[in-house]
């Protein structure tokens, strides 16, 4: 009898605990604040970078290297990341990537150099780069909980925290100096992933109905406990490869659509920080009804329907002669990018777990990797509305894509 109820207290001290409805509300609060916060503190920076390329005297292809700072930061960071949330939890990792994402958005207005500028944003991406594998994990962690293809909401967040901390840098671009905006910056996202993340650690992860790895969202594809190990890989690959298009015209807008508004058509301050604003809310629009598009539509149909309307919307925003047409190409683009990078990291999630999520990532930000230098580049040789036309080709390769590999990724 003594070696029976040891046997059973062993079992029973390694069953996870049980989470409620309310610990998973609650959960779905905490995770939804960190993607808020990484579009708030993101986009703050985003809106005050034409100001810190003053600063540093630097030109477009400097800045465009500059800049790679972020994406190299980010990129190096992600597999690491996934597998920091295998070995101490997706929630910890969370908490502490965010931490660091707000710390280090006080550094860039600290430069003088188009080379300093460089070293600090890769401390920042490397913030930045570790808080998305990480929220993004416990994210699908929840949804297979769930069983709701929710994750465009989570992303949604993370719009509307773009749109209001651009929102925000625009009204204060004229009056407050980049050092004191972001100082104040960095202290409103620590005190936020202090108060999101004491949620996040005190809750275990949750755990599907079934069991781990059991249940794939709906309406998102076949369940990963059916596939083999090669094709989920392959299928990771091709959910990267669709974040990468995403990923490389999300940074485009965030990196050069101010400029392109200041420079190119003219705008103030404030109205060209207002350029990434317009994009960032329509995201949140289009990633708010996300969930009921995947359910009436499915996978296939929501993303394609997504690059050929950002191909179109970019065209336009990039080619646009007047401030107003090209705003509303950026709202357009804005609304088919929507949902592809929720989309493909969801997916690649419930495959894989983590390691699907950091994998995708990392291909999806090579996007961004590519982006700013590319773009500088091109800006430099040509000019910077030719050179933002690139992010409509890699939207309607995205459709391609995801057309071409229909079958193997049916919803």
């Amino acid at each position: 009898m003594p070696t029976r109820n040891k046997i059973r207290t062993a079992i029973l001290g390694r069953r996870r605990p049980v989470v409620t409805d309310r610990d998973l509300s609650r959960l779905r609060a905490a995770i939804t604040a960190f993607f808020f916060l990484d579009g708030f503190v993101f986009a703050g920076w985003v809106a005050r970078i034409p100001a810190i390329k003053d600063r540093t005297s630097a030109s477009e292809g400097a800045l465009g290297l500059a800049l790679l700072g972020v994406s190299a930061g980010g990129t190096a960071t992600m597999m690491a990341t996934g597998r920091l949330c295998r070995r101490f939890g997706n929630h910890p990792t969370t908490v502490a990537a965010g931490a660091l994402l707000a710390a280090s958005v006080a550094l860039p207005p600290l430069t003088h150099s188009a080379l300093a500028l460089g070293l600090v944003l890769l401390v920042f991406g490397t913030g930045f780069g570790a808080l998305n594998v990480a929220m993004n994990s416990a994210a699908v962690d929840l949804i297979a909980a769930l069983r709701r293809p929710v994750m465009p909401g989570f992303h949604a967040a993370f719009s509307l925290g773009g749109m209001a901390g651009a929102g925000l840098g625009g009204l204060i671009a004229d009056h407050l100096s980049p050092t004191r905006h972001l100082s104040l910056l960095a202290l409103f996202g620590l005190l936020l992933a202090a108060v999101a993340g004491r949620t996040l650690i005190s809750l275990p992860a949750p755990v599907p109905p079934g069991g781990p790895g059991s249940a794939a969202e709906p309406g998102a594809g076949t369940s990963p406990g059916g596939a083999r190990p090669d094709g989920a890989r392959w299928l990771v690959a091709v959910f990267g490869l669709i974040a990468l298009c995403t990923a490389y015209g999300e940074g485009a807008m965030a990196d050069w659509a101010a400029l392109h508004l200041h420079q190119d058509l003219d705008a103030s301050a404030g109205l060209a920080a207002a350029g990434y604003s317009v994009f960032a809310l329509m995201m949140a629009v289009g990633r708010l009804s996300g969930t009921v598009l995947l359910e009436r539509l499915g996978q296939t149909s929501t993303l394609i329907a997504g690059g050929v309307t950002a191909a179109a919307g970019m065209l336009l925003g990039s080619l646009a002669p007047t401030i107003w047409l090209a705003l509303l190409g950026f709202a357009v683009t804005g609304l088919g990018l929507a949902n592809l990078f929720p989309v493909a990291i969801a997916r690649a999630g419930a495959l894989t777990g983590p390691g699907g999520v950091a994998a995708a990532s990392t291909l999806g930000y090579c996007g961004m990797l590519l982006g700013p230098p590319t773009i500088g580049f091109l800006a430099d040789w040509y000019s910077l509305p030719t050179a933002l036309t690139t992010v409509a080709a890699l939207a309607a390769v995205s459709a391609v894509v995801t057309y071409g590999t229909r079958n193997a990724a049916r919803t």
